[in-house]
C-alpha cells in the first residue's frame, strides 16, 4: 500500500505445451492452440472479435451467438493485433487478457478461443483462416461478427467473403448490426475518448457497466500509510489511462482472505507533489484494515471527483484528502 493522491500488463500469451492447450476457468474452457483442440473444444457457436472493454455492442454479438443450439464460444487473439503490428502504439487497451477472460466467463462463454497472435497467425490468407482454424482446428458450427469485421494476411477477408467460406466449408455466418448511443456508435473508441474526458459515467452507459481496472496489488513508497490513507496500489501499464485525477470507486477485491466488495476513493494519475512520471491507481478503500499485496482487484471508476492537482504543503495534501474521501462517499450513497 502507498500514497494516496499499468494495464496491468499486458500477458502475452504463449503456444502453450501440448498438454496445457486447454485450461478451464469455473464452466469455461479456454484453448490457446486451434490445432490442439479436444472434442469436448469442438463445435461451438462462436463470436469473433477482439473484444476489448466488452461493450454493448460486444454484448449483442455474444447474444446473437448464444441463440444457436450449440456451446456459446468467443474466438479471440492474445496480444491484440494492434500491439502485434504496431508495437511502438501508446497503450490503448481497455482491459487485459485476465479481465477479459473473467467478464466472459460472467457472461456465461462456455469456450475461449484465445489464439496467440504472432506471424503464423498473422500470415494466414482469408481462406486458410476459415478452414484451417475455424473448420479444421475448432469445428464451430456459427459464426458471429461485427460489421466490420476484417481477417486473414493483410485484412483480406471481408465480411462477405467469410459468408462464401462458410457455405463452402458448412458453417453459417450472422453480421450483428451496429449500436447507437447518445453519441453515435458505440465502440472501444468512443469509450477511450470518454474516459479520457473523465466522462466514466458515459462510458459506463456504452460498456452496460463501470469502466474496470484489474490487477495485482503492488508494493509502493508507502506514503499514503504516513499520511492515514494507506493504499492499494495498481499498475496501469499496456492500458489505455483515463483522465488523470481522482474518482470515487467501488471495489471488488477478487481473492485472498479479504476477498468481497468495498467503496473507496481513487487517485489515477502521476503524483505530481512527489515527482512521479509513470501514472498508476492508488485506492483507499473505506472502513477496511487489512493487507492487500498481491490480491487482484477489480476497480470500478464510478465518478470523476476533480483533476490531479499539486499542494503546497503535506497538511494541503491531506485536508483535500478527507474533502475527497467525503466527496466520493456522498457519490456512492447515491447508488
Amino acid at each position: 500500500m502507498s500514497s494516496f493522491p499499468a494495464s496491468p500488463g499486458v500477458i502475452r500469451a504463449a503456444v502453450l505445451p501440448l498438454t496445457a492447450c486447454t485450461v478451464k476457468r469455473g464452466a469455461m474452457r479456454i484453448v490457446r492452440n486451434y490445432q490442439y483442440a479436444t472434442p469436448k473444444d469442438r463445435g461451438a457457436s462462436v463470436a469473433i472479435g477482439n473484444f476489448d472493454g466488452l461493450h454493448l455492442g460486444h454484448q449483442r454479438v455474444i447474444d446473437i451467438a448464444r441463440a444457436h443450439d450449440a456451446p456459446l464460444g468467443i474466438l479471440t487473439f492474445e496480444p491484440h493485433p494492434r500491439e502485434f503490428f504496431v508495437p511502438d502504439a501508446l497503450p490503448f487497451r481497455l482491459m487485459n487478457a485476465r479481465a477479459r477472460a473473467r467478464r466472459l466467463e460472467q457472461l456465461g462463454v462456455e469456450r475461449l478461443y484465445e489464439l496467440p497472435f504472432g506471424p503464423a497467425l498473422a500470415g494466414l490468407e482469408a481462406e486458410d483462416f476459415a478452414r484451417d482454424v475455424l473448420v479444421k482446428g475448432l469445428g464451430v458450427r456459427h459464426v458471429v461478427i461485427g460489421a466490420d469485421f476484417r481477417f486473414g494476411r493483410g485484412r483480406g477477408g471481408t465480411v462477405s467473403l467469410l459468408q462464401v467460406f462458410g457455405a463452402r466449408h458448412g458453417f453459417d455466418v450472422t453480421v450483428a448490426k451496429v449500436i447507437k448511443g447518445d453519441s453515435g456508435a458505440v465502440s472501444s473508441t468512443s469509450i477511450r475518448t470518454a474516459l479520457g474526458a473523465g466522462r466514466v459515467r458515459d462510458a459506463a452507459a456504452m460498456l452496460g457497466d463501470w469502466h474496470r481496472i484489474e490487477g495485482p496489488v503492488l508494493h509502493g513508497e508507502k506514503r499514503g500509510r504516513q499520511l492515514g490513507y494507506p493504499t492499494a496500489n495498481m499498475s496501469l501499464a499496456g492500458l489505455h489511462v483515463p483522465r488523470h485525477g481522482v474518482y470515487a470507486v467501488l471495489v471488488d477485491v477478487l481473492d485472498g482472505a479479504h476477498q468481497g466488495s468495498y467503496r473507496g476513493v481513487a487517485s489515477l494519475g502521476v503524483r505530481p507533489m512527489f515527482g512521479g512520471q509513470v501514472p498508476n491507481l492508488e485506492t483507499f478503500l473505506f472502513d477496511f484494515s487489512g493487507d492487500l499485496y498481491g490480491a487482484h482487484l477489480s476497480v470500478a471508476l464510478v465518478d470523476f471527483l476533480r483533476p490531479e492537482a499539486r499542494f503546497d504543503s503535506v497538511d494541503a495534501l491531506i485536508a483535500q484528502m478527507d474533502a475527497d474521501s467525503a466527496a466520493a462517499r456522498d457519490v456512492l450513497g447515491t447508488l
